[in-house]
C-alpha cells in the first residue's frame, strides 16, 4: 500500500510539473509558434503551428485537472487503511494508446502495422492530419537493423538528433554503434539530458515517457592528432587498407588505380610491408629511380608519369591528415563491439573534423573499417540484435567521383555484411545521392523534410517519392511540409515486409543534444580501456627501412666495387711499375753481366794473352833450349864427327897416332 502511495506521489509530482509547464507554455504560445516558424525554415508547418494559445490553455487546464485528480487519489490512499486487496489504481501513462474507436482509419492501420513482439527502437509518434497521435508510434525492429537503413533530409531538418536517438536505442538494447562526428556535437551522448519546458512540451505532445540518461561512448580520432576532437587514434596499415580503398582516398582515376594495384603486388612479392605513407613513397620512388627502372618495366609497364601522379596525390593526402591515419599499430575493429558493465553497447564516435575538406579519405576509412569487419567476423545469419551498426554520415561524399570498382566493392560489402550481424545506416540529403545498387540494399527509410525551391529540387523530390513503397499519402506534399524533428518512416517488419509509410514526430533523445563539456571529454579519454593500446604510434621495420638498407647495401656494394676496381688498378699499376723495375733491373743486370762478361772476357783475353805469351815464352824457351840442345848435339856430333872424321882420316891416311 505504501509503495502504491509513493507511486501516486511520484505521478502527482510529474503531473504538477507537467501542469506548470503547460501553463507556462500557454502563456508563451504565440512566441513558441513564432519560434516553430523559424525552426521550420519557411516550411508550410509555419502555417499550422503545433500549438495555438487556445490549445495550450486547454492542455494546461487538462494537466491541472489530472494533477488535482491525482492529488485526490493520494489523499484518499493515505486516509484509507492499509490493505493488500485495496490498491490505488495506477494512472494511465502518457504514452498509452487511445481507444481504437478514437483513432482514424489511418492511425489504426499504423498502430497495427507497428505492433510486434520483438525488441524495437521507437523512432517517433504518428502525425495524422497535422496532429500527433500519442500512443501510436513508428519503431524499427532490432533484427532489421542489419538489413540497413537510410536517413535522409535537408540540412537543418533534424537528422543529427535522429541519429542520436537511434544510437541511444541501439546502445540500450546491447548493440554497439559507430557514428561519424563531424563537429563533435554528438559527444553529448555521454551526458544525461537536462529537462526544460520546451522539451517536456515536445515529449508530452509525442506521448513520450521521457527520462534523461547518459550512454557509454568511446571517442575515436583519425590518427589522434585532431585537437578539436581528441580520442583514441584510429590507424590502418597501408597493406591492410589495400589499393582500391587507397586509390579512393587519393582520388585516383581507373588507370592510376590499376597502376597502384601493380605497385602493391610488386611490394608484396618483394616482401616489402607497406605500413605508412613513407613506405609507399619509398617503393614508388625506388621504382622510378635508375636503380628500379628495370623492376618497373616488369610489373606491367607503369609509366613514370603515372607514378609521379600517385606521389603527388600522396603529398596531398598527407596534408589532409592521412599521414596520421596510416601507420601502426593498426586499429582492431573488434574494439568497436563492446559493452559496458550494464550490458549497454558502446557508442564509438569517430571524429573526422571537416569532412568536406577530405571526403575521399573519410569515406575510404569508414569503408575500410566495414570491409575489415566483413573479412574477420564469422557468419551468424539473422540475429536478434545487430552486433554493430555503422552510421555513414554525409554518405553522398562516399560515392562522389568514385571508380566503378570502388562502387562494386561497396555494393558487395553492404549486401553481404548483414550476414555477419552488422547493420549500416546511410545518412544523406536525398536518396538519389546513393547509387541505385546500394539503395536497393536499404530496406528501411527515415526521410526528413526536403526543400523544393528549384527545378533540380523538384526532380530530386520526385525521385525520392519514387523510392518509397506505394502509399495513399501525398508524399511530395508531406515531405515539403515536414517541420524540424519530423520525418516520414517506413521500415521492414520482423518478417522482412515494408511497413506503411508513416509521418512521425521524432522522439527526443535522452542525452544532451549538443557537445559534451571539456571535462567529460577528458574523463572519457582518461578512462578509455583501449587508449593505451593505440595512443603511441610505432614505426616497425617495413618497406622504407628495407629499401633504405637495400640502397645502403647497393651503395656499399658500389663503393666496394669501386674500391676493388681502384685496388685492381693500383695493383696493375704496381705490377707495371714492378715489371718496369724488373725490366730496368734486368737491363741493368744484363748490362752488368755484359760488362762483367766483357771484363771477364777481357781478363780472360788478358790471361789468354798472358798464357799465350807465357806459352810463347815457354815455346821460345823450348825452342831456344831445343836449339841449344840441337846446337849442343850438333856441336857434340860435330865434335864427334870431327873427331871420328879425323880418326877415320888418320886411319885412312895413317896419320893416327898409336
Amino acid at each position: 500500500m505504501s509503495e502504491n502511495i509513493e507511486d501516486l506521489k511520484a505521478q502527482l509530482a510529474a503531473a504538477e510539473a507537467a501542469a506548470k509547464a503547460a501553463e507556462a507554455e500557454a502563456a508563451r504560445a504565440k512566441a513558441e509558434a513564432l519560434r516553430l516558424q523559424l525552426e521550420a525554415q519557411g516550411s508550410s508547418a509555419a502555417d499550422a503551428p503545433a500549438a495555438t494559445a487556445e490549445d495550450e490553455t486547454q492542455q494546461a487546464e487538462a494537466a491541472r485537472a489530472t494533477a488535482d485528480a491525482l492529488r485526490t487519489q493520494v489523499e484518499a490512499a493515505e486516509a484509507a487503511p492499509e490493505s493488500p486487496a485495496a490498491e490505488a489504481p495506477a494512472a494511465a501513462p502518457a504514452s498509452s494508446p487511445a481507444p481504437s474507436e478514437e483513432l482514424s482509419a489511418f492511425a489504426t492501420q499504423i498502430q497495427g502495422a507497428y505492433s510486434w513482439d520483438v525488441p524495437a527502437v521507437t523512432i517517433g509518434t504518428l502525425i495524422d492530419n497535422g496532429a500527433r497521435v500519442p500512443g501510436v508510434s513508428a519503431k524499427m525492429p532490432l533484427p532489421m537493423f542489419n538489413r540497413h537503413l537510410l536517413v535522409a533530409g535537408a540540412t537543418g531538418t533534424g537528422k543529427t538528433r535522429t541519429l542520436q536517438l537511434l544510437a541511444e536505442g541501439l546502445s540500450a538494447n546491447g548493440s554497439s554503434v559507430l557514428l561519424c562526428d563531424v563537429k563533435g556535437d554528438l559527444t553529448g551522448l555521454a551526458e544525461a539530458g537536462a529537462s526544460s519546458e520546451k522539451l517536456l512540451s515536445r515529449t508530452a505532445a509525442n506521448g513520450q515517457d521521457w527520462a534523461s540518461s547518459s550512454f557509454p561512448i568511446e571517442l575515436l580520432s583519425l590518427g589522434g592528432a585532431d585537437s578539436q576532437f581528441p580520442g583514441v587514434p584510429v590507424r590502418a596499415q597501408i597493406s591492410d587498407f589495400g589499393p582500391i580503398l587507397l586509390a579512393r582516398a587519393l582520388a585516383l582515376n581507373t588507370t592510376q588505380e590499376q597502376a597502384l594495384q601493380l605497385i602493391f603486388a610488386w611490394a608484396d612479392g618483394q616482401g616489402l610491408e607497406l605500413i605508412d605513407l613513407p613506405d609507399l613513397r619509398a617503393v614508388i620512388s625506388f621504382l622510378t629511380s635508375d636503380e628500379g627502372k628495370d623492376e618497373l618495366a616488369t610489373i606491367g609497364g607503369v609509366s613514370k608519369a603515372t607514378a609521379g601522379v600517385i606521389l603527388r596525390a600522396l603529398t596531398a593526402l598527407e596534408s589532409q591528415g592521412g599521414g596520421q591515419f596510416f601507420g601502426a599499430p593498426g586499429f582492431d575493429t573488434a574494439d568497436l563491439m563492446r559493452m559496458d558493465s550494464t550490458g549497454r553497447g558502446i557508442i564509438s564516435l569517430l571524429g573526422v573534423g571537416d569532412i568536406s575538406s577530405r571526403p575521399a579519405l573519410v569515406s575510404a576509412v569508414i569503408m575500410f573499417l566495414l570491409a575489415n569487419l566483413f573479412s574477420t567476423l564469422p557468419e551468424v545469419g539473422d540475429v536478434e540484435r545487430p552486433k554493430l551498426v555503422f552510421f555513414f554520415d554525409e554518405a553522398h561524399l562516399l560515392f562522389a567521383d568514385a571508380t566503378k570498382e570502388f562502387e562494386r566493392q561497396v555494393v558487395q560489402t553492404v549486401r553481404l555484411i548483414r550476414s555477419k550481424g552488422v547493420g549500416v545506416v546511410f545518412v544523406t540529403q536525398t536518396p538519389k545521392d546513393i547509387p541505385s545498387d546500394v539503395l536497393a540494399q536499404l530496406g528501411s527509410r527515415i526521410q526528413h523534410g526536403l526543400r523544393a525551391s528549384t527545378p533540380d529540387d523538384f526532380k530530386k523530390l520526385k525521385a525520392t517519392v519514387q523510392t518509397f513503397p506505394k502509399t495513399s499519402l501525398e508524399l511530395d506534399e508531406v515531405l515539403t511540409t515536414l517541420g524540424t524533428g519530423e520525418a516520414v518512416v517506413t521500415v521492414l517488419d520482423p518478417k522482412g515486409n515494408p511497413t506503411p509509410v508513416t509521418p512521425v514526430g521524432i522522439w527526443a533523445p535522452a542525452s544532451v543534444m549538443g557537445p559534451a563539456s571539456a571535462d567529460t571529454v577528458a574523463r572519457i579519454n582518461q578512462s578509455s580501456v583501449i587508449m593505451g593500446r593505440y595512443r603511441d604510434a610505432v614505426n616497425p621495420d617495413s618497406a622504407e627501412e628495407k629499401l633504405e638498407r637495400r640502397a645502403a647495401d647497393a651503395q656499399a656494394a658500389r663503393e666496394e666495387a669501386i674500391a676493388q676496381e681502384e685496388a685492381a688498378r693500383e695493383a696493375e699499376r704496381l705490377q707495371k711499375e714492378a715489371e718496369k723495375e724488373a725490366e730496368r733491373a734486368a737491363k741493368e743486370a744484363e748490362k752488368a753481366a755484359a760488362k762483367e762478361e766483357a771484363a771477364r772476357q777481357k781478363e780472360m783475353e788478358k790471361l789468354r794473352r798472358q798464357v799465350e805469351k807465357q806459352q810463347e815464352k815457354e815455346e821460345a824457351a823450348r825452342q831456344r833450349a831445343a836449339e841449344r840442345r840441337t846446337r849442343q848435339v850438333e856441336n857434340v856430333l860435330g865434335s864427334v864427327l870431327r873427331t871420328a872424321g879425323r880418326e877415320i882420316t888418320r886411319s885412312i891416311f895413317g896419320t893416327r897416332k898409336r
